[in-house]
């Protein structure tokens, strides 16, 4: 019973607070809003951030594996090309056969 009692003289102090402190209520909260926006704002920026820093680091990953591809296609061309080399040197070796 006691913590009804209680809970009404609460709220009876906090009503009439808020009615003669009301300006200073709106102040407060036009703070409180204010504050949020501004942390709201640096965090979405910091994210923004490190989005914008994963998605270059992807792009730089991507691009390397690219490069590593290519060089290994290189070297297979260049392994091809002188086994192609090797067997035209020793066509050129042997000795035509007439029929």
């Amino acid at each position: 019973m006691s913590l009804v009692f209680g809970g009404l003289i609460s709220a009876i102090f906090g009503f009439l607070g808020l009615v003669l402190w009301w300006s200073d209520f709106i102040a407060l909260i036009r703070s409180v809003i204010s504050v949020a926006m501004l942390t709201g704002g640096i965090a979405a920026i910091y994210m923004g951030l490190s989005d914008i820093q994963n998605k270059i680091r992807e792009v730089r990953q991507e691009q390397e594996e690219c490069l590593l591809k290519a060089r290994e296609e290189i070297k297979l061309a260049k392994a091809q090309a002188e086994q192609y080399k090797e067997e035209l040197e020793r066509l050129k070796e042997t000795p035509k056969q007439d029929d």
